[in-house]
This record gives C-alpha cells, structure tokens and sequence, in this order.
C-alpha cells in the first residue's frame, strides 16, 4: 500500500508538472504595457515555488516507501537545524520574490497615471457597473447622494440644472477606450465590496465602500473584452460584468459623441 501511495504521488507531481509546462490553462493574451511585468513576475513565482513543491512531494514519496521498510516508527522530538534552515528559506524566497516584483507593482500603484490619461469614474453596485466621462470640458460634476437613482437612470447622483460641470459628462454602460493612450479609472462602490477584473489587461484590483481608488493602464490591441467582479457580491454575483471595448483613437472619438447623444 505505502508503494501505490508513493507512486500515485510521484504521478501526480509528474502531470501537474506537465500541466504547467504545457500551459494547459493559461492566461488569455496580455493587451496592456504593465501585462508583461507581469506574468514575468507570475513566471518567476511559478518557476521558484513549483520547484519547492515538486521537492517536497519527492521527499514525501521517499519518506512513505522508506517507512514501509523500518518497521515500527519512532518518537522524535524534532530537528532544530532543520527548522531554522526551513524557515530562513521561506523567509529569503518571499523576500526575494517581493524584491523582485517591487518595480512592477510601483508602477501600476505608487506611480501616478500621466498627465495626458484618460480618466473615467467607474461606479460598482449590485450587480453592474457604470462608468462616467468627464465630457469636453474636463471636469467631473459634483455627485449628490440624495440624487442616485436607478429607475431615472442617475446613477452617479447629478444635477446639471445647478452644476454646469455635469451638464456634458456622459455615462455608459460600456468601458469605452482608446488604443495606447493612458487610462486612469477611479473605482467606487455604491454598496459592498466588488472588484474590478480584465485578465487581458491583467489587472485585479477591489473596489471598497467609501474609497475611491485609481488604477491606470495603457490598452495596446483593440477588440471587445469582458469586466467581471471576482467578490462574492451578493446573490447576483454570478451577472456581474461589464464590456470592454479597446478601440482606435477615431473611432473612440465617434463612440464617445454616440453616447453623448444618447443621454
């Protein structure tokens, strides 16, 4: 029995291993300037801790078909060594991964977006998002509480009878962008936590009652994408999701001018 066990954890070591060399399940392609850091950083994580794990099921497996042949165990009381060598590795691989990644994550959080991005307000609720563009003039309107509405469709509390700045903004439905130009959203939550989730941009960030927090990207491929909440937001969850559309500077241009005339 301890030899069908080690062996069936030598297999599954085996073709997980596979698995992942294959890239079996992947991610879909990168379409942001930030995605390459990265899956770099993702590679080198999987890189060093699949080589942890596939040491420790070969040590496991051994140990099991060695038990099998020194009869009755023994009582030990632990290896002090062993432990502090255990921990020192733990502790200089997380280090060392951390230090790795550091620059990756400064720039898509401690580093502020351009001064040239685009910025889109993007509100999360149960179970939707809305996004928000300033309009010509620039400048978001003020948002009112009082006036948040879903039946008239006011999702973002506006008065453009008394704030001219919210007389030209325009909300959509749909995450309209264009091509290598900077983003800068800034995500808000109506309601409960939700989150904000692109696997082409790779980019996965919560959105938190209370806060506005910014993400900026930059979009290199056009097409039509998905935006999904991967927080267990209620019992809609399920339908929460939004398109993407990544299109070139003309045509975002006429598509903005599209939903301008709609509102």
């Amino acid at each position: 029995m301890a030899r069908v066990l080690s062996f069936t954890i030598v297999l599954g070591t085996a073709v997980t291993v596979i698995l992942f060399w294959r890239r079996v399940w992947w991610f879909p392609p990168n379409i942001s300037t930030q995605g390459a850091g990265v899956d770099r950083e993702f590679g080198l994580t999987l890189l060093v801790t699949g080589i942890l794990f596939v040491a420790a099921q070969l040590i496991l497996a051994y140990c099991i078909g060695r038990g099998r042949k020194s009869g009755r165990a023994a009582y030990n009381t632990g290896n002090l060594r062993m432990e502090v060598a255990r921990a020192v590795l733990a502790a200089a691989t997380f280090i060392g991964l951390a230090l790795s990644s550091y620059r990756t994550w400064a720039r898509m959080y401690f580093i502020g977006a351009p001064r040239n991005a685009l910025r889109i307000q993007v509100e999360a609720e149960q179970f939707a998002y809305w996004f928000r563009y300033p309009g010509p003039d620039g400048v978001f309107g003020p948002m009112h509480l009082r006036l948040v509405n879903d039946a008239t469709g006011n999702y973002f509390g506006l008065d453009p009878t008394r704030d001219p700045a919210s007389r030209d903004d325009i909300v959509t439905a749909t995450l309209g962008i264009p091509e290598n130009r900077p983003i800068e959203l800034l995500l808000m939550s109506r309601d409960v936590i939700h989150s904000f989730y692109v696997p082409q941009l790779r980019i996965q960030q919560d959105i938190v009652p209370g806060m506005v927090i910014p993400i900026h990207f930059t979009a290199t491929r056009t097409g039509d994408y998905e935006i999904v909440c991967t927080q267990l937001c209620g019992l809609g969850h399920y339908a929460m999701r939004a398109p993407l559309k990544v299109m070139k500077e003309p045509n975002f241009k006429k598509w903005l001018a599209k939903q301008a005339a709609e509102q």
